[in-house]
């Protein structure tokens, strides 16, 4: 064997053991590091894997509350809850949308409604767990479902509770309706502080006493522990804390006399509210034409609801208490009041009536041609003197009329426990300043006066206002908050309030 051969074997030899050195540190290196990596997972961290570990063994699964009844005075339910199953799919677990809905309409009926009326709330509440694709299922359709369920990754059936009106449009601005949860309510319970009682919940009081009695309607929201599988399926309960019931509200209503007021109407628009003097409590509240609030059970489909936003009769308007109107001949009892309590008249006060009054050169007619002769304070309400009460305003002049008619409720807003009340229009100098900008504008005429004698001109309130002022009368003074919630009902402590 040469010697340059030898050197070469040597060396070779050096370099292979050098490399297998370093390996060998890199690999006990390595397990150091794995180590290292096992006592920092499994000693300095275990108690916070471990509690990950339970909340992916555990999930929390709210349970809604049944919502509160809605009863008349005589106990007659008015908004009631039953429960039925849903189809529902969850939009971050589905690829294809539109070709899951088409293959689900293979296993259960699913109508054009039911499409567009999805469509609807996908584009209104993006960030939705899941939305209601059918409801109301048979069980014929949930087996059928069931069976296919492999089919369809990303959409379940559900139970829910479901809210039903019994009694249709009757009373429907009194009731109001429920709806899907949306942004804007989200953050209306943000503000109050209640989400966390919210979380299962879908719906939440739209209109009518189903919004302004929410909180109490509502009730509080349980909870179960569930263990899951991999697949997120749930195994078994492990514990449940039951959900408590939202309060019942029984009216002032009765809704016999507001079946009998709102039949008197018939297909005309108006409004009617009946007040009981002594009490505050309203009998009957009508508002025509109405609506139907089970159409917003389901969640609206688009046809149904273009067909009341667009009506040109206004359905959703809650006349009663939102629209504004001039009071008319209706206001000429408070005028005689105030012209006693004022001064300007007594009760043997008398004018002989032409059938006008002239001021400024103009001739303000009354409505009876000709004239009602002799009229005194008392024949003045009998007759409905237009010219009586014409020259009765320019008398005491705007500001008197306005002080007086304010503290019969005029141009304030009653306070009833409904949501949206608008606050009319008594007319002063002081409010035509407010109102208008130009320097021109806000000053009071004379003339302008006459016309708010007998309850036109700028005059415009609600029926609510005028009903209130009516029972303020009818009780000699006395004046109530008018209210529709005679008691809230606890049925869980039996307490009553």
């Amino acid at each position: 064997m040469r010697l340059g051969e030898l050197k070469n074997h040597e060396r070779e030899l050096y370099f292979f053991r050098l490399r297998i050195g370093v390996a060998g540190f890199a690999v006990l290196a390595a397990f150091a590091l794995l180590f290292i990596r096992f006592f920092q997972l499994q000693v300095v961290q275990h108690d916070t894997y471990a509690s990950k570990a339970e909340d992916n063994r555990i999930s929390i699964v709210p349970i809604a509350p049944n919502r509160g009844l809605i009863l008349d005075r005589n106990g007659v339910v008015l908004a009631r809850n039953y429960s039925a199953y849903t189809l529902e799919i969850f939009p971050a677990k589905v690829r294809d949308l539109d070709r899951t809905i088409q293959e689900l309409g293979e296993v259960v009926e699913v109508q054009a409604k039911d499409r567009s009326r999805f469509r609807k709330l996908f584009a209104e509440i993006r960030n939705a767990e899941s939305l209601p694709i059918r409801t109301r299922l048979t069980d014929e359709e949930v087996a059928r479902f069931a069976a296919n369920r492999y089919r369809f990754p990303g959409v379940e059936i559900k139970a829910r509770l479901f809210r039903q009106y019994p009694h249709g449009d009757l009373a429907a601005h009194v009731i109001g309706y429920i709806g899907r949860i949306n942004q804007k309510d989200q953050e209306k319970l943000a503000e109050l502080e209640v989400e966390a009682n919210y979380r299962g919940t879908d719906y939440i009081g739209k209109s009518g006493l189903e919004a302004s009695y929410q909180q109490e309607l509502h009730g509080t929201t349980g909870f179960e522990q569930v263990e899951i599988d991999a697949a997120g399926r749930g195994i078994r309960t492990l514990t449940r804390t039951p959900a408590q019931s939202g309060n019942n509200l029984t009216l002032t209503l009765d809704i016999k006399l507001q079946e009998v007021a709102e039949s008197a109407f018939g297909e005309r628009r108006g409004a009617l509210v009946a007040i009981e003097p002594s009490t505050g409590g309203v009998l009957a509240f009508v508002s025509k034409p109405g609506f139907d609030p089970n159409l917003f059970v389901d969640g609206i489909d688009p046809q149904s609801w273009a067909e009341l936003n667009n009506s040109p009769d206004r359905p959703l308007t809650n006349r009663a208490i939102a629209g504004i109107y001039p009071p008319g001949s209706t206001f000429k009892p408070y005028r005689a009041m105030a012209a006693l309590e004022l001064g300007k008249r007594t009760p043997k006060s008398a004018i002989n009536d032409p059938g006008y009054f002239e001021f400024g050169g103009r001739r303000f007619r009354d409505s009876k041609a000709g004239g009602n002769g002799y009229v005194d304070l008392y024949k003045s309400i009998v007759v409905s003197s237009d010219t009586f009460y014409y020259q009765l305003a320019n008398d005491m002049g705007i500001d008197a009329i306005s002080g007086f008619m304010g503290k019969f409720g005029f141009g304030s807003k009653s306070g009833i426990d409904l949501e949206g009340e608008a606050t009319g229009v008594l007319p002063s100098q002081e409010w035509k300043q407010k109102r208008f900008r130009r320097p021109e504008q806000q000053k009071w005429y004379a003339g302008e006066t006459i016309s708010i004698g007998i309850g036109q001109g700028y005059n415009a309130y609600t029926p609510i206002q005028l009903a209130v002022a009516m029972a303020t009368l009818a009780a000699n003074g006395d004046m109530y908050r008018p209210r529709l919630v005679s008691t809230i009902d606890n049925l869980r402590t039996g307490e009553r309030r």
